[in-house]
């Protein structure tokens, strides 16, 4: 505390200048009191608990069956709160709320569906009968109201980052909370904020793809429209779904590998560069899955294990045909024993009635399937990166052609970019090295790389919306999920 003047502090001044310094001083010490106090009520008044409404809360969360997208999560909210109110306050202080209906209300402009938000019981005109006239609205709808607008805002946080059919983060997964993005923590932090809004779209991927489609989205559902109520038409509702897809792929780093089946191109995003290949990808009824993982190593002249699947329906039908096709094509048979097995015609008809007894390996050459190199990552779906000797592959127009592996054009320079970005260029003279000679070698990346299989069947590029074909047909069941057909709240006429 500031220590007062004492009388004897004033025996210098005039007394015209002494009583103009004690008005200045009253008058000050009045402004501050009225300012001070105005800041305690309304400090009081947000932190002021309901109590009736805060026990009708608790009682609804733990004894009413409400429609929540993500229950225990908006039950841990208010649990941190003593289960007090976060949205219905006096109407003076409801910028927050009201900024929160609106992104609701708007969800169209991230690809989102307006009907996965309640939008039967988030109302504007009972939003404002509880804020204008609270003691006329019972406790159990303004408690209602009050649970729907934070399940709403803890549902559109979490699409944001995760997608709302994200197949390895379903929302029972996300609702049981312990992961690296917390919907609740964000949500808190931007009702603390000034830019309530910015807080909550930085839930959004960061990356240019998705950045890119936002944009476009948010410019074409906001503008072209005319309001964040019409259903979209055919380039939205692409863009939506790509958008969704993008979610799921975790995507938001600096160096990373893309692979995109529809366009069959291959991105390496790094030092700020793009290196584009292309690629070909499984066909229709042997599809590439969309992964994410990571590339830790690649080999050089590698063996390849065929899989149980092809050798039973390709190698063993060719190999009876003709019995010198092991041979000129490299293959080895082994028993389950790992005993090389060198069969006749006869052998070969009986390794076909029990083939699950017996494997086959490619060795390295020319025409092996793996070609010079391959990267290898890990997923459930055994599937990996690959050169092939089958080079004029690239030069079509339409590239499923694999039984689901990704085989990549100019596969060496791919892992010249690899090992550049990870370690020294000498490292990089012995992988030529070995490539020349067909030596076996494996070379382990520093770094590992993130690595993304999406199936994107449009993009932005260079400003354009580019659409591919839908390869694998999967744009209408996705389509069916997150527009669903009888939605009230959507204008349909296209399902």
């Amino acid at each position: 505390m500031k220590k007062q003047m004492s009388i004897n502090d004033y025996h210098g001044l005039s007394y015209k200048a002494n009583t103009l310094l004690l008005v200045c001083l009253f008058l000050l010490t009045l402004m501050l009191a009225v300012f001070t106090g105005k800041a305690a009520d309304k400090q009081l008044l947000n932190k002021t608990p309901n109590k009736g409404l805060a026990d009708e809360i608790a009682r609804q969360l733990d004894k009413e069956k409400l429609p929540l997208n993500f229950p225990l999560s908006v039950k841990r909210f208010y649990q941190q709160r003593q289960f007090n109110q976060s949205w219905i306050v006096k109407e003076a202080d409801a910028g927050q709320t009201w900024a929160a209906m609106l992104m609701i209300d708007c969800v169209l402009q991230f690809g989102l569906n307006h009907a996965d938000y309640h939008p039967n019981e988030l109302l504007y005109s009972k939003l404002h009968d509880i804020l204008e006239r609270p003691t006329e609205v019972p406790l159990n709808q303004q408690a209602r109201f009050e649970i729907m607008l934070t399940d709403a805002m803890l549902s559109f946080a979490n699409n944001l980052h995760f997608g709302k059919y994200n197949p390895q983060y379903p929302a029972s997964k996300i609702d049981k909370g312990a992961l690296i993005f917390d919907a609740i923590g964000l949500v808190s932090k931007a009702m603390l904020s000034k830019d309530f809004m910015q807080i909550v779209v930085s839930a959004q991927p960061q990356n240019k793809l998705y950045q890119a489609l936002q944009s476009r989205m948010h410019t074409v559902a906001g503008a072209q429209l005319g309001d964040c109520y019409e259903f979209p038409e055919a380039d939205v509702r692409k863009m939506a779904l790509n958008m969704e897809r993008l979610r799921w792929a975790a995507l938001d780093t600096d160096n990373f590998v893309q692979v995109n089946i529809p366009s069959y191109k291959l991105s390496v995003y790094h030092t700020g560069m793009i290196d584009t290949f292309r690629v070909v990808v499984g066909k229709p009824a042997n599809p590439t899955p969309t992964l994410s993982s990571t590339i830790k190593y690649f080999t050089t002249a590698p063996e390849w294990r065929v899989p149980q699947t092809i050798f039973v329906k390709e190698l063993l039908p060719k190999a009876i045909k003709d019995t010198a096709y092991l041979t000129n094509n490299h293959y080895a048979i082994y028993n389950n024993g790992g005993i090389l097995i060198n069969p006749n015609k006869i052998y070969l008809q009986k390794i076909k009635q029990s083939p699950q007894r017996y494997y086959a390996t490619q060795s390295a050459g020319c025409d092996n399937a793996l070609g010079r190199v391959v990267f290898r990552f890990a997923n459930i779906y055994d599937i990996y990166l690959h050169d092939t000797p089958e080079q004029d592959l690239f030069y079509r127009q339409n590239r499923a052609f694999s039984h689901g592996c990704i085989r990549v054009q100019n596969a060496v320079k791919l892992a010249e970019i690899l090992l550049t970005n990870n370690s020294v260029k000498t490292t990089v003279l012995v992988m030529e090295t070995a490539i020349d000679r067909g030596t076996r070698k494996n070379f382990f990346l520093k770094k590992p790389v993130p690595i993304a299989v999406t199936y994107l069947t449009c993009e932005i590029v260079d400003g354009t919306l580019v659409v591919y074909n839908d390869v694998y047909g999967l744009d209408k069941s996705l389509d069916m999920l997150l527009y669903k057909k009888g939605d009230p709240t959507l204008n349909i006429s296209q399902n």
